[in-house]
């Protein structure tokens, strides 16, 4: 319903969320196997299935939605035939209770006698459909986080939508998708939501049983009645942002909304207006047959462009590592990694793509690690890995304080709320008219992105720049964009921790803060495929050996870095169901959670989708 509410003409929006007890709204929809089975989610076509019940959300919605969005189920719409019989043919044999009347009961054969959506059907619901499972009548139930008995779940195990396997308490990483409770939808308004929050608030402590259906002939009336509380949610939460990208791409494919015409663009999101030059650009020669490959969708942020992501206005970015989490807390996955190293290029199996993430400062300067406090710094942005994410996670080990003002009393870190401190150093677009653009997490500013929070080193707004090991070399000695020609890379060196201290430039291996992911594109599951095959074929003709000279995808004409980093050789494709957090690695992702410990390093897009 609250999919259903979020649909032009519709266009209402959560704002008040029931909570179910101490932990979460939410609850986890995943698919379970006997440990000793050998089965994984990869392998179901031709097993014994059991559902809690025909159109229910863990036993039904989600399992198959899932299947129909990775493309394990074939089913091509409504008019060929119905879902249910898709699925009938898709498992041997199955118990799903309701649906006696439909495809001659082939869905009910694995039922003991009673199909019905009732008590007297010892497999409906979801004990129901998990006493199937350990009677051995099915090889698969799919059922919520909490049916296995505490005392059982030793001999049971997930099954992970990558194809692995993993213990029943690890559903937050291992389930089909995040189910989000009952909540109250409105028109879009903050005073309109917060005077319907405080009217049911006033209700209860009036004395009224506001999550009771006691006396009124019915349960579950206009709440649940295990609801415990209500939780006010985020301003800006709407319908895709609460239901989340992994049970959107389920419901639409049950609705067949994903089926786009195979010859559909694939629509690029660009952030700002010298990204979009270029993607129109690139759309441009992207034609072929007639038709383009590529079109074209804008945002301010890359925040922004997530959302259009997933509500289906766009379909494809590529973003930094820690812009690839902010990404996955939202349902988005990532489908291709940029490669700067052209020998890895022809290599098959998975990806080795990785770069450096340096502290650079200007030589003879006298700035060292152990001497950066107090100091100016130039950031990539917000929220980046090699600008943010790592060098501020050092720094939050070393004060063990949210209050990073403390440590660099002024700076540019794009993005950053415009009071901040870490927006004194930033220079906007150097209009002599406030045009906003300062401290603007785009091209706009011109000390954004790598080559920007080199400039602003450069051009001594800030006494360190925390960059990526290539910046420097890339814009200096020759090379570069006009401003930086006249620049030598002898004049900079690298500071780092430990023994090491400071390097040359070219000794990033030893002289760095880490090592990170390379950027990313990020996509939804369930248009992942399509989004893989048009890269491969837009790179065998854009790329840096492409076979059309016109236009290059990696490279820049008017900026630095827009759309992809310019230092890419290639793409190459993330193995299929891999998470953000898979694909950025436990190291990487241990420490923004540790940074995530200061709740204003995560964008407000990245809190919303974690809030509930």
């Amino acid at each position: 319903v609250i999919y259903t509410a979020g649909q032009h003409p519709n266009n209402l929006q959560p704002i008040i969320s029931e909570k179910y007890g101490p932990e979460s709204s939410c609850y986890y929809a995943v698919a379970v196997v006997k440990k000793d089975s050998g089965l994984s989610f990869k392998e179901l076509s031709g097993k014994k299935s059991c559902h809690t019940g025909l159109g229910k959300t863990a036993g039904w919605n989600i399992p198959i939605g899932t299947l129909l969005a990775t493309g394990q189920l074939a089913w091509s719409g409504q008019e060929d035939m119905p879902v249910e019989e898709a699925v009938s043919n898709f498992f041997s044999e199955s118990c799903v209770p309701g649906a006696g009347a439909v495809v001659n009961g082939k869905l009910c054969t694995l039922c003991q006698s009673d199909c019905s959506k009732s008590a007297s059907n010892p497999y409906y619901g979801y004990a129901g459909a998990f006493k199937c499972l350990k009677d051995n009548a099915g090889d698969v139930a799919f059922i919520n986080h909490q049916t296995v008995p505490v005392s059982e779940r030793a001999n049971y195990q997930l099954l992970c939508p990558d194809g692995t396997r993993a213990p029943i308490d690890s559903y937050q990483t291992c389930n089909l998708a995040r189910v989000p409770g009952h909540a109250v939808v409105s028109r879009k308004g903050s005073e309109l939501a917060e005077r319907i929050f405080t009217a049911l608030t006033t209700a209860r402590t009036n004395g009224f049983s506001l999550y009771s259906s006691a006396g009124f002939g019915a349960a579950d009336l206009m709440f649940k009645d295990s609801t415990q509380s209500l939780v006010r949610l985020p301003e800006g939460t709407n319908a895709f942002l609460y239901l989340g990208a992994k049970y959107m791409a389920s419901v639409r494919s049950l609705k067949k909304e994903s089926e786009q015409s195979k010859s559909a663009a694939i629509k690029w999101c660009a952030v700002g207006h010298d990204e979009m030059s270029k993607c129109d650009r690139w759309s441009s020669f992207s034609v072929a047959n007639g038709v383009k490959q590529v079109a074209c969708q804008t945002s301010s942020t890359v925040d922004g462009c997530f959302q259009r992501i997933m509500r289906q206005e766009a379909d494809a970015m590529s973003v930094d590592g820690g812009q690839v989490y902010t990404a996955g807390k939202c349902g988005l996955i990532p489908a291709m990694v940029e490669q700067y190293d052209q020998s890895f290029c022809s290599s098959p199996g998975t990806p080795q793509a990785k770069y450096y993430a340096v502290a650079v400062v200007k030589k003879n300067s006298g700035v060292t690690w152990a001497t950066l406090r107090g100091k100016r710094s130039c950031h990539t942005g917000l929220g980046r890995t090699a600008g943010w994410n790592i060098p501020m996670g050092l720094v939050h080990s070393i004060i063990q304080s949210c209050d990073f003002s403390e440590y660099f009393p002024s700076g540019c870190a794009p993005g950053s709320d415009p009071s901040s401190t870490f927006c004194k150093q930033c220079a906007g677009s150097g209009s002599t008219v406030d045009d906003g653009s300062k401290c603007s997490a785009s091209a706009a500013e011109k000390y954004y992105g790598y080559t920007g929070a080199f400039r602003c080193l450069v051009e001594d707004a800030g006494d360190v720049a925390f960059i990526k090991h290539s910046i420097v070399t890339e814009n200096s000695d020759g090379n570069g964009p006009a401003w930086a020609q006249a620049l030598r890379s002898s004049d900079y060196e690298l500071i780092c921790p430990g023994d090491v201290g400071k390097a040359e430039i070219s000794d990033f291996a030893r002289c760095n803060l880490a090592a990170v992911p390379s950027h990313a594109v990020v996509t939804r599951q369930d248009i992942r495929d399509r989004v893989v095959r048009m890269l491969d074929d837009q790179q065998s003709k854009f790329g840096p050996t492409g076979s059309d000279p016109l236009f290059r995808m990696f490279a820049s004409k008017d900026g630095n870095n827009l759309l992809f980093k310019d230092s890419t050789k290639c793409l190459q494709e993330v193995p299929s169901q891999t998470t953000a957090d898979a694909f950025l690695g436990p190291g990487y992702v241990n420490s923004i959670k540790s940074l995530r410990q200061c709740p204003e390093t995560a964008s407000d897009l990245e809190r919303t989708c974690t809030s509930f």
